[in-house]
């Protein structure tokens, strides 16, 4: 059975850090394409970064210069390192996984965790 499960999401304040981890178990994720989505209230689940199987990395604009995303293949996890926080990052983070060299449109991806929420007061 596949899982995701993410953990580490919270309240902090503006340009607070927090890191969020993603164990994931049934497959051999290292193969697979992972990333992280995020989804506020009223608003599109937006991709934030996410790194291929070959270990390329993407993150969006909005991100850039603020959080670090990485896998440990050999522990099955992924995790997003996020600094600087602002108001504007507060929503329900997602892991997601798919099996292929980079993830898809977000509505094809085949794995995702249940969500993490975070909040970051001004």
């Amino acid at each position: 059975q596949v899982q995701l499960v993410e953990s580490g999401g919270g309240l902090v304040q503006a340009g607070g850090s927090l890191r969020l981890s993603c164990a994931a178990s049934g497959r051999d994720f290292s193969i697979y394409a992972m990333g992280w989505f995020r989804q506020a209230p009223g608003k599109q689940r937006e991709l934030v970064a996410s790194i291929s199987s070959s270990g390329s990395l993407y993150y969006a604009d909005s991100v850039k210069g603020r959080f670090t995303i990485s896998r440990d293949s050999a522990k099955n996890t992924l995790a997003l390192q996020m600094n600087g926080l602002k108001p504007e990052d507060t929503a329900v983070y997602y892991c997601a996984a798919h099996p292929s060299r980079s993830l898809p449109f977000w509505a094809s991806i085949l794995y995702w965790g249940q969500g993490t929420q975070v909040t970051v007061s001004s």
